[in-house]
């Protein structure tokens, strides 16, 4: 099968060109994230297609300086996130059967999202977040998958430039080991 020379190309799908440049971002420039961009970030995760459309998941949107500081000292992969400007807290409903994907893929989107603005993210935590479950009030009935910080990035990021393995190297046409062309 052949997909073409689109690698080379420049693309104008603008969600095919964040995806290709999106960087996680772990150091935030001092610059607060616009109330209407923090809500269509939010927004982003609540329009995520999920598993039969239960939407098992709740956000917790967290912008307070002091709250920031607080979760940065609940994460261990994740201190970083007291210097965000703002982080999302994303639970799944413990009884979920997809809880877990659904909110996953909840993140990838806030996350694209936010990149096409120029606000950079990165996923932290996984497991072990009971604290940051508790911190920001959510029943015993959510599960925490993350915790995702926001902000402008310190400093300059090269948007495209990856370390990846090549297409060959990851996808098959058809079958494993056909080459994808």
């Amino acid at each position: 099968m052949r997909v073409g020379n689109w690698q080379n190309q420049r693309m104008v799908n603008p969600v095919f060109e964040s995806v290709r440049t999106v960087l996680a971002v772990r150091e935030f420039a001092d610059k607060p994230i616009p109330d209407d961009l923090a809500g269509r970030i939010v927004e982003a995760g609540r329009l995520t297609a999920s598993s039969m459309n239960l939407q098992p998941w709740h956000f917790v949107l967290v912008t307070s300086r002091e709250a920031l500081r607080e979760l940065g000292t609940l994460i261990s992969t994740g201190r970083y996130v007291a210097s965000s400007a703002a982080a999302i807290v994303v639970a799944y409903e413990r009884d979920s059967e997809f809880g877990v994907s659904d909110a996953s893929r909840a993140i990838q989107s806030m996350i694209l999202v936010a990149w096409a603005e120029g606000v950079g993210s990165n996923w932290t935590g996984f497991g072990d977040l009971d604290g940051v479950g508790a911190k920001v009030g959510l029943p015993d009935t959510y599960e925490v998958l993350a915790v995702v910080p926001f902000g402008y990035p310190k400093r300059k990021l090269g948007k495209g430039k990856k370390k990846r393995k090549s297409l060959s190297e990851v996808a098959s046409a058809e079958r494993f080991g056909t080459p994808l062309t």
